[in-house]
């Protein structure tokens, strides 16, 4: 079975619309834990707009599952990383102005830069993924930077998958392939939702891990938390 991620961004942005604590990101991460999720993902950007480095470090001390940190590496977000070693590091090139995710790495061009930080990241023992567009073209030099794993940017895919899902698929199962053939993990993320996840994992070889916050966490406001990570893992059987 694919693996589960829950992004608790969205979570974090309400709690920091009042001030306080309340919704409280623990409580989230312990409660769809206990609904059978396999791991909690957080995002801290620069601005710490939703997501903080300050739940970066609490969320370690309770996570039971796996605690996968999506950020820019910067030289904050890389301290703050390696002095509490989560499960996985997921490198992001976003921007700080940036309001989400919007493009994978090029990583000819930062190759060398990428190298580097997986290199660190991996000497304090923490699993390394790089965010990726499917540009095959860019996963030889992906694979040289020694990361584990990379995760597929699926806005493109989610787009695409009302009007014509074999379309909206092809680019991914080839990158897909290619990334197993070069001996990394394959994770992804980003736009997926209740509607689309069942096709794609059924359909993407050698996939291992989702990460989804936005849509689980809008569609939770309807259904409630515990049915909505049911839902989702209904859909990665």
């Amino acid at each position: 079975m694919v693996s589960l991620s829950v992004n608790l961004n969205k979570i974090a942005l309400i709690r920091n619309s009042r001030g306080g604590n309340t919704p409280d990101v623990l409580a989230a991460a312990k409660a769809v834990e206990s609904f059978g999720a396999h791991g909690i993902t957080i995002h801290p950007r620069p601005d710490q707009r939703h997501a903080t480095y300050k739940d970066v470090e609490n969320l370690k001390q309770i996570v039971t599952t796996e605690l996968n940190v999506e950020g820019y590496p910067s030289k904050e977000f890389i301290d703050i990383v390696c002095r509490v070693k989560p499960h996985q590091v997921t490198l992001v090139p976003d921007p700080p102005e940036a309001l989400t995710s919007n493009a994978g790495w090029n990583t000819l061009e930062h190759q060398s830069l990428l190298t580097d930080i997986v290199t660190e990241l991996k000497n304090h023992g923490i699993r390394t993924s790089i965010f990726m567009d499917t540009d095959l073209s860019l996963y030889e030099s992906a694979a040289a930077t020694g990361t584990d794993r990379i995760e597929l940017y699926t806005e493109a895919f989610a787009r695409l998958y009302p009007e014509n899902p074999e379309k909206a698929i092809l680019p991914y199962k080839k990158s897909a392939i290619r990334a197993h053939s070069l001996g990394l993990g394959v994770n992804a993320g980003h736009d997926l939702n209740s509607f689309n996840l069942k096709y794609f994992s059924q359909e993407i070889p050698h996939l291992m891990e989702v990460s989804i916050g936005h849509a689980l966490v809008s569609e939770a406001l309807y259904l409630g938390l515990e049915k909505t990570v049911h839902l989702y893992l209904e859909q990665l059987k």
